[in-house]
């Protein structure tokens, strides 16, 4: 037997996705794999038997395996949980938006609003709106007794199972277009239809003489409960999934009707329950729905995850006489300020509409010009492009507004696979993603693993420091099939000036050379057409040596994520460093100076990947330092683009100045609000 402690550092430890992520790829092992926390013993196995541990953030852990392939197995678990088990552990602090005078009124209305509200709850959405109360309410689901014989009810159940998968792949189908996290939700669904556990005990209750009905019921309520009980509110709500997948499958056993979820009222519907499951939150007519209100869940509901994602305002743990108003009352829902107004006054129906006038303005006017460059009021432009991970998001991307992708990251190929890529493989998905850009420009990150992202197939010794070990271009050199493979499948997909290509993690100028070297001689060998070669400027000694750098480059991007939390030394996964991990401090704006001074001086161009694009604050003060392009994530692309057009470069230098001469990163921000703009 094989065994190993780690320690879980997932934002909302083993929720829902990173256990099926770790219970799939415990499935790829013949051995029989255990997963213990202090008190409790889970089947790895079984994301709904990983989910019961109730394992939160910091928790330490032990995998025990034991069997043929024990050790592959241990290996693969380790690397895949320090890898985040397909989460994004290095996202930075998120940073409050920055108002202009329109927002801060619209702040001051809602707070006003208060003094009239009815019922109180806790904001799961933000948005405000008008419509009338729908009370939803699901109808009892009566199941028989009735038992014929094990293999029948068997037969039955497996039956029933096919046709959920039936209906969740339709569903995902539905809703993939509309919001990632819905598709997200319906796969962790579709995974809990075939848990081995779950599976296991109904087959045990329906041989004890339960029917399969019956026997599926007790089986799903049980490990319901069991989940429900962890002292974690993410993990505990993720009972509902069960619950929901359980109570799809009842349904189909019992013969009982879908339920009409498209509502016959007229729209536009507040709904009111007491909880919503994600099948029912999805299935609802979303051209009718204005506001969800439930009495029940918290902001890590799938009611409000699945609202911000669809801009839906929603309230949660709303006070339980909202349960009581009756149908069509007029409402105001305030996602924002998490309140319910009834029967609301004239005057309070005027300054809702004005304000919800505001916000769908805004949203809309944003949306509109999408497509429109981001040029300044006195004619800078600069190109914003997309952060993707995924082929998925391209399409997006594009709708929203793209004027091209300036990080394709390329992990998600490498992850959550026993065996690397083939280089046919990763050539079909660059070609696709060439093909949907029809001409706009793609910059792609080549595999960015290591340390905090390792991966199963590959044999690294543990770090006791990950973010400053073996990660990046440092994996490169031990790992040189993996970056021919990519760059191969790069080249043949490559089209002239139309591909950049960056790697990660560069911090001395023999490393770029080397590894230009490299590059130069495949692309020469294939005969491949011209792609410019860039590296990400996320270490402070690349920073701080661009003007070296740059006349081996053709451009840079900087990862303003890692360059923070290696200027100020501060572990952006620490919950008690959030307070100084902020990009807006001069350290870190000055290094993104020095950088652009000395790539220009140089006539290469400067790209900005990282989440301070998205800073309406920082947007100006980058504009002002010179920045070329800024490739943000797809829900920012139109407001960063809209907000661009408000400003003058004039302006942005006078911004760039001022925060350059801060000493912190909070006196930056309040400098910068003082500043007079034309």
């Amino acid at each position: 037997m094989k065994q190993i402690e780690l320690v879980i550092n997932n934002p909302s430890g083993l929720h829902a996705r990173p256990a099926k992520v770790f219970s799939n790829l415990a499935k790829q092992f013949s051995c029989d794999i255990h997963i213990t926390t202090a008190d409790k013993k889970a089947n790895a196995k079984s994301v709904i038997s990983v989910l019961t541990l109730g394992v939160h953030a910091g928790t330490s852990v032990k995998i025990e395996a034991n069997g043929d392939d024990e050790a592959k197995a241990i290996t693969a678990l380790e690397t895949a949980i320090h890898s985040g088990l397909g989460e994004e552990l290095d996202t930075g602090t998120t940073k409050p938006e920055p108002h202009n005078s329109k927002e801060e009124h619209i702040h001051k209305s809602e707070k006003l609003n208060v003094q009239h509200f009815d019922f109180q709850g806790v904001s799961g959405a933000p948005g405000i709106a008008i419509g009338k109360i729908f009370q939803y309410s699901k109808s009892t689901i009566e199941i028989s007794d009735n038992f014929t014989d094990a293999k029948t009810e068997i037969s039955m159940f497996v039956s029933a199972v096919k046709q959920a998968r039936y209906e969740l792949s339709i569903l995902r189908d539905t809703m993939s277009d509309k919001s990632l996290d819905a598709a997200e939700i319906i796969d962790v669904h579709l995974e809990m239809l075939e848990d081995p556990e779950l599976v296991e005990l109904t087959r045990t209750n329906i041989q004890s003489g339960l029917g399969a009905a019956k026997a599926w019921e007790n089986s799903f309520t049980e490990m319901a409960l069991l989940i429900s009980d962890v002292d974690d509110e993410t993990l505990s709500e993720r009972s509902k999934d069960v619950r929901d997948v359980g109570e799809r499958i009842l349904r189909i056993l019992s013969g009982h009707q879908t339920e009409d979820l498209l509502l016959s009222t007229e729209g536009p519907i507040i709904v009111v329950a007491k909880d919503l499951s994600p099948s029912d939150t999805m299935a609802l007519d979303q051209n009718k729905i204005v506001g969800f209100c439930t009495s029940e869940g918290g902001p890590t509901s799938h009611t409000a995850i699945l609202a911000r994602s669809l801009g839906i305002p929603a309230i949660v743990s709303a006070d339980t006489q909202t349960l009581d108003i009756a149908n069509d009352t007029e409402a105001i829902i305030n996602g924002t300020a998490g309140t319910l107004i009834s029967n609301p006054d004239n005057n309070s129906v005027v300054e809702a509409n004005k304000l919800a006038a505001v916000y769908r303005e805004k949203h809309e006017a944003a949306l509109r010009t999408a497509h429109e460059s981001a040029t300044t009021k006195d004619g800078h432009r600069v190109p914003i492009f997309a952060n993707v991970g995924t082929v998925a998001e391209v399409p997006k991307a594009l709708e929203e507004g793209a004027e091209g992708i300036g990080l394709l990251r390329t992990e998600w190929l490498f992850l959550e696979r026993s065996t690397p890529p083939s280089e046919e493989e990763q050539f079909i998905v660059m070609q696709d993603i060439m093909t949907m850009l029809a001409g706009k420009p793609l910059v792609i990150r080549t595999l960015d693993i290591g340390g905090d992202k390792p991966l199963p197939y590959i044999s690294m010794k543990q770090e006791s420091n990950p973010f400053l070990g073996e990660r990046g271009i440092r994996l490169y050199w031990s790992q040189q099939d993996l970056l021919i493979s990519q760059l191969r499948s790069i080249f043949r997909a490559a089209k002239p000036n139309l591909m950049r290509v960056m790697f990660p993690m560069v911090s001395d100028r023999d490393e770029l050379r080397k590894i230009r070297k490299i590059f130069d001689e495949i692309r020469e060998n294939m005969s491949a057409p011209n792609v410019e070669l860039g590296i990400m400027i996320e270490v402070p000694s690349a920073a701080i040596m661009a003007e070296a750098l740059a006349e081996d480059v053709d451009f840079f991007s900087i990862g303003t994520n890692d360059l923070t939390q290696y200027t100020l030394a501060v572990d952006r996964l620490n919950p008690n460093l959030n307070y100084l991990s902020d990009a807006m401090h001069p350290a870190v704006l000055k290094l993104i100076g020095q950088t652009i001074s000395a790539a220009h001086a140089k006539n290469k161009h400067v790209a900005l990947c990282g989440e301070l694009g998205s800073d309406m604050q920082a947007v100006p003060v980058l504009l002002g330092l010179g920045i070329d392009e800024i490739s943000v994530s797809i829900s920012a692309l139109a407001i960063v683009k809209s907000f661009i057009r408000t400003l003058s470069l004039r302006e942005c230098k006078k911004m760039a100045q001022v925060a350059l001469q801060c000493s912190t990163a909070a006196e930056v921000r309040y400098q910068l609000k003082q500043v007079s703009l034309d």
